[in-house]
């Protein structure tokens, strides 16, 4: 997702230095879109006034950011760094009050909207740290996502992120329990999805991933690997929180699940076949 993230920051006019675990890609968005190459994530510090990243989880970000190469070590006094990664938001504030102490601000920046939303620039931002320099870095924001929610300090971006994920991955199950039941007893998938759409159980995730599921077409969008993280985030910020989530417990179990059957990588919607091998049926057209 960081690719178009910053490819649409560049399209936008701004002078964009870039850097990737995978090198290529960013020498290619270089010369395809006039940015600047870095080799390292210091040197992006070294070279920009606001650094934003989206990586894969808390490790990879606290390595970015505050490793041997970090951000942190090139750059300079009165900068701000956004993380787009959703990362524990227990952490995310660690990471900030090191920044801190190098007088650099730091915002918690989770985004929503997959890979579709990052190519058209119409990702949901979530944002965790100062309204202040929330402010002041919005039109660097604004290329990237069209709804742009202030959710108050360190933190509460993700914290948002954590919840609208908690909510999406839960309806992703009962989705995957439901159409299989209904598959097993005999119903038309599309006929049960109409239903459902003019129901009080209509979703917006379950109208847009049906389509997918019905002709079984699992390119991944938002991975079942990366959900699977994601849903520990919820169960660990829980945890810290004394809440009980007993239902995003067995979600992450089924999505466990359906990594060991080695459905990792596809999208997220692929973990419908978890049940429909339990069953013995596909929820397919026809």
């Amino acid at each position: 997702m960081g690719y178009p993230m910053a490819r649409n920051l560049l399209r936008a006019g701004h002078q964009v230095a870039v850097w990737s675990n995978t090198k290529e890609k960013a020498r290619k968005l270089a010369a395809d879109e006039k940015g600047q190459f870095c080799d390292t994530p210091q040197q992006v510090g070294r070279n920009a006034e606001c650094i934003f990243l989206c990586v894969g989880d808390t490790g990879m970000a606290r390595e970015v950011l505050l490793g041997p190469e970090g951000v942190i070590q090139g750059i300079k006094p009165g900068a701000v760094v956004a993380d787009c990664s959703t990362i524990s938001p227990s952490e995310s504030r660690k990471i900030g009050e090191a920044f801190k102490a190098k007088g650099v601000d730091f915002l918690d920046a989770p985004v929503t909207g997959s890979t579709p939303g990052a190519e058209s620039g119409n990702l949901t931002l979530m944002i965790g740290g100062d309204q202040a320099v929330f402010e002041k870095i919005k039109p660097y924001l604004e290329p990237m996502g069209k709804k742009i929610y202030f959710c108050g300090g360190p933190g509460m971006g993700l914290q948002a992120k954590l919840t609208q994920n908690l909510i999406l991955s839960n309806i992703l199950m009962a989705f995957n329990e439901g159409m299989v039941l209904a598959m097993k007893g005999g119903m038309d998938p599309k006929l049960m999805l109409e239903i459902l759409d003019n129901s009080a159980a209509k979703s917006g995730l379950i109208a847009y991933k049906a389509p997918f599921v019905f002709r079984r077409d699992f390119t991944t969008n938002f991975s079942v690997k990366w959900m699977h993280k994601d849903v520990g985030l919820m169960i660990d910020s829980a945890r810290e929180l004394g809440v009980p989530v007993p239902l995003t417990a067995i979600t992450h179990q089924m999505l466990q699940t359906a990594i060991a059957e080695g459905l990792g990588e596809e999208d997220m919607c692929a973990s419908i076949k978890v049940l429909e091998k339990l069953a013995h049926v596909e929820v397919k057209k026809g």
